[in-house]
């Protein structure tokens, strides 16, 4: 299948942007030229996340696995196009299931970690997916369980794998099934092509979330500008703590990876002092790092060669200038949509975001343009500009089956991404505007509701509260029904059996007699947020 129009295929293709490499081909080609390479390595702490003892593979070793794992799809009625979900942490099983699903002509859609069963549920009844690969568990959370649940709800669902130890009944185990299939097999029958679609990812749109598409060479398209902009050995070392769901950890963890033929060392985050412990241990020569933690990594890692990259979103706070003593290169995304990777220059203070084209780093012109950028609104005073993008990297938004989701580039070719961008001289100030937490006003009404359902509650509000490092969190304000007395941890436990989504769950809570309001009677959500920074230990 392919999504994006025949046109801007073949125009992709004359200037060079895009290729004829799929993801998976680009595994091959370096399992045949380095096949006793170590390819893939997972976290020495696995056990405390997820199930199974930690493994590492050589391209060899990973390759055959991964021919094992399309055969077994094909074997099995997993054709190309059909839509496969996965939801797991960062494994060497993961990436094998990747890598074994794309090779078997499989899209892929990988869904974030946080979601829960309704979300799950809702993105792959949309999609039409046929299976679902589930980790045994997220931390705490039974992820196979939940899997096995909505295959029972779900009737087009008619395959459930289950990556780890402890597999539920009615699952399908992958890793003995790999183990007992023989090395003589066939290569897949499908014709490797690197504009078929490959992935669908989830990009939030209000309440909904929408469907953003890429073929192989849309993610080649996304790393090389990356690899643009950084300076690294051969086969380099690569740690990847972002989850392999989006543009962060695919587009600037796996993919760039595969570029280089390296060495993955996966990451599950749990600290800044684990992470940094794992890239001396490791000896990384590349090292994925939220951009609000940057300063401190850059502190933190031993080696003198590695290289940061720091990725920036709308949530983080506004940058602080320092001297490294690494070499850093700032990523600034745009959710699903597009990414620009910049390498700091030597006032060692991040830069503009130019409005045209990217083709290289830092206003290199002499590669093919990956990335096209400009903004709307400019002409209305009281009207925030957005951000508007197009180019090789950019996927398309929607899916056949969810025509309510679909984003319709403009006359130009430009792709609405709905974020709101601060213009500053010289280009934008990054993408999106620094300190403004990724929560619509429209969300936070939602969530009200939600917060407002727990039993003795007479009113309640969401509202969020800046935070030094990671720019905001959100908190919640409950007001008790006369004579009751609310228990926080009760409030947290109902808010889980309900399923709800990680992300609406409040850092911390805020018990009050009555709600600060507005002339207009909505929540005054600022005056909640000074409160909060004021009586910290008003805050449960």
């Amino acid at each position: 299948m392919k999504t994006t129009p025949d046109t801007l295929i073949a125009a992709y293709h004359a200037t060079g942007a895009w290729g004829d490499k799929s993801l998976d081909g680009l595994f091959r080609d370096t399992a045949a030229a380095y096949p006793d390479r170590v390819a893939i390595v997972d976290a020495p702490d696995r056990v405390n996340w997820t199930g199974g003892a930690p493994r590492q593979m050589t391209y060899a070793e990973a390759e055959l696995d991964i021919r094992r794992l399309a055969a077994f799809f094909a074997a099995i009625g997993l054709g190309p196009d059909h839509v496969i979900g996965i939801q797991a942490p960062n494994t060497v099983e993961t990436v094998l299931a990747l890598l074994g699903a794309l090779r078997a002509g499989l899209i892929v859609s990988p869904l974030p970690q946080h979601w829960r069963q309704k979300n799950v549920l809702d993105a792959l009844n949309g999609v039409g997916a046929k299976g679902l690969i589930a980790a045994d568990r997220i931390e705490t959370r039974q992820v196979a369980t939940s899997a096995r649940d909505i295959a029972a709800e779900l009737f087009g669902l008619r395959f459930v794998f289950g990556l780890g130890k402890d597999i539920p009944d009615g699952l399908i185990e992958l890793g003995p099934v790999i183990a007992e299939m023989g090395d003589d097999l066939p290569d897949s029958p499908l014709e490797s092509s690197a504009d078929r679609t490959a992935t669908i990812c989830w990009s939030r749109s209000g309440e909904e979330t929408v469907p953003v598409t890429r073929c192989h060479n849309h993610w080649i398209a996304a790393a090389s500008h990356i690899l643009g902009a950084v300076s690294l050995p051969e086969a380099p070392s690569v740690l990847v703590p972002y989850s392999l769901s989006g543009l962060t950890g695919l587009g600037a963890g796996i993919v760039p990876w595969l570029l280089t033929g390296g060495t993955l060392h996966l990451h599950h985050p749990t600290s800044l002092s684990g992470l940094t412990k794992h890239a001396n241990a490791v000896n990384a020569d590349l090292v994925l790092t939220p951009g609000p933690l940057v300063q401190l990594m850059d502190k933190g890692l031993t080696s003198n060669t590695a290289t940061i990259v720091a990725a920036w979103n709308i949530a983080a706070p506004e940058p602080a200038a320092f001297v490294p003593r690494h070499s850093i290169v700032d990523l600034h995304l745009a959710d699903e949509y597009a990414l620009v990777a910049k390498a700091r220059g030597p006032s060692a203070r991040i830069q503009a975001t130019a409005l045209g084209k990217h083709s290289g780093p830092n206003g290199c012109e002499s590669r093919p343009t990956l990335l096209e950028i400009d903004i709307t609104g400019t002409d209305l005073p009281e009207t925030q500009p957005q951000l508007l993008v197009k180019g090789a990297m950019v996927g398309e938004v929607g899916w056949p089956t969810l025509p309510n989701r679909k984003k319709q580039p403009d006359a130009d070719g430009y792709l609405n991404t709905g974020i709101q961008v601060q213009p500053i001289p010289g280009g934008l100030a990054g993408f999106g505007i620094p300190g403004r937490y990724a929560v619509a006003t429209g969300d936070l009404r939602v969530i009200d509701e939600i917060y407002s359902g727990f039993p003795g509650i007479r009113e309640a509000a969401a509202f969020l509260v800046d935070e030094p490092t990671l720019g905001a969190r959100l908190h919640a304000a409950l007001v008790p029904a006369h004579g009751t007395v609310p228990d926080v941890r009760a409030f947290f436990a109902y808010l889980d059996a309900e399923g709800v989504d990680l992300a609406k769950m409040p850092h911390r809570v805020l018990i009050l007699q009555a709600l600060p309001a507005l002339e207009n009677g909505s929540p005054d959500r600022e005056r909640l947020s000074m409160r909060a920074q004021r009586l910290p230990a008003a805050v449960a």
